[in-house]
């Protein structure tokens, strides 16, 4: 029977954490970790001075300047998200599909959430005129849309939204008098920087945009939790950093010692940490490639991968051959796919897509080794792919989309 409500798999408790690179923490970070291991204490509510100085020098050299006033690190995203959602108040727009944490966030808080459909030829921003219809259509039901959470290198579907159209999604907000918030935890995991243009909210609309980063994006490792939002400037900034600030000295939501040391180190940006970036970058580029050719030559559609660590596919064309496994919704295409794989494969219902949708997202990480001898092999060879235990990773997720697409063609009817 099929399920309308996937029991046992509640999306809180079973959320997707964001995809890690899946490879050995470099030295230089844990040197840095060490060598503060003794201070006991955590960072200020907000931050220490050299936590906030190393992200306004991150920022300045993202052409997104900024002052330590403006500045507030917790320990993660979703804390200073809630912090966010808490201090701006109203109900919630995020696009469909989103990051699997943001909604949860604002029903925490009892704010409503409205998903907005996002165009063709990406994800993480909603269509600018599906936004307008929707932002009128909850205030003409009694709602109160105040927030806009976007990414524009984007989870799930790891694509970059065109400067263009970010344009028109940034001005039909502001016109609708929404606040914005920026997820720009992938930002600097392009696959191919000098092809693909990136450019931040804020650089557009700078009074209305508060930018938030995860140094589990590119920077730290995610068991290492550190992130930093930048608010506006101006009265209007000022006044959302101390409500920001108050929420997260009631969740004492601080960053610990210890990860302050290498979280301030990584935002320094020093030539170990931007080298081990572009190698990581560039190994996932290479992994996510060959598995979005896979999945396209098995008849599944997905955007070619511009960002992070992962890819985002719809198996709705191998749909007759899911159904024969007793596969008809996303959660049982997630534990379908997870036996299959033998690694995670969220469904798309875990990020705001239907459930009906046989949606699914794929990390990278899992295809490059079982052991950190594996791994680091895979980042300093100048063939990964042709390493044996990723070509048997990759060719293992080969051979399952390969024999659903040979299912389908079998249950097509005759023409």
């Amino acid at each position: 029977m099929r399920r309308t409500d996937p029991e046992g798999h509640g999306p809180v408790r079973y959320g997707p954490p964001l995809p890690g690179d899946g490879l050995p923490v470099p030295p230089e970070l844990t040197a840095v970790l060490a060598a503060a291991a003794a201070r006991a204490d955590g960072e200020p509510i907000g931050g220490g001075p050299e936590l906030k100085e190393a992200a306004c020098g991150y920022w300045e050299r993202r052409g997104l300047p900024a002052a330590p006033e403006r500045v507030a690190a917790g320990p993660g995203a979703p804390a200073l998200l809630l912090a966010l959602t808490a201090a701006v108040g109203g109900d919630v727009l995020v696009p469909r599909p989103c990051a699997a944490w943001w909604a949860p966030y604002a029903r925490l808080l009892g704010r409503p959430v409205f998903h907005v459909a996002t165009p063709a030829e990406c994800g993480g921003v909603p269509d600018p005129y599906a936004l307008l219809e929707t932002v009128r259509r909850v205030r003409g039901e009694g709602g109160d849309p105040r927030l806009l959470v976007l990414s524009v290198a984007d989870d799930p579907t790891a694509t970059v939204a065109p400067p263009e159209l970010l344009h028109e999604c940034v001005e039909a907000a502001a016109g609708e008098g929404l606040h914005l918030v920026s997820d720009e935890t992938w930002r600097d995991t392009l696959h191919a920087p000098p092809d693909t243009v990136l450019l931040s909210p804020a650089e557009m609309l700078p009074d209305h945009v508060t930018v938030v980063t995860d140094l589990a994006g590119a920077l730290l490792p995610p068991g290492w939790p550190a992130a930093v939002a930048r608010v506006p400037a101006g009265g209007t900034g000022r006044d959302l950093h101390a409500r920001v600030l108050d929420v997260l000295t009631a969740l004492g939501a601080r960053i610990a010692g210890p990860v302050a040391a290498p979280a301030a180190y990584a935002l320094g940006e020093p030539e170990p940490v931007t080298a081990r970036m572009a190698a990581t970058v560039r190994l996932h580029a290479r992994v996510a490639a060959a598995v979005h050719g896979a999945l396209v030559a098995a008849g599944t559609l997905s955007r070619p991968p511009q960002a992070g660590r992962h890819l985002y596919a719809d198996l709705g064309p191998l749909r007759s051959a899911l159904s024969a496994h007793g596969v008809g919704d996303a959660q049982e295409l997630e534990d379908f796919l997870a036996a299959r794989l033998g690694m995670p494969a969220p469904g798309g219902h875990r990020f705001g897509d239907e459930l009906g949708a046989l949606r699914v997202r794929l990390s990278t990480g899992p295809l490059l080794g079982r052991t950190d001898e594996e791994r680091a092999e895979c980042l300093t060879s100048p063939s990964p792919l042709e390493l044996p235990h990723v070509q048997r990773a990759l060719s293992h997720v080969k051979s399952v989309f390969d024999d659903l697409r040979d299912d389908a063609q079998r249950w097509e009817p005759p023409r």
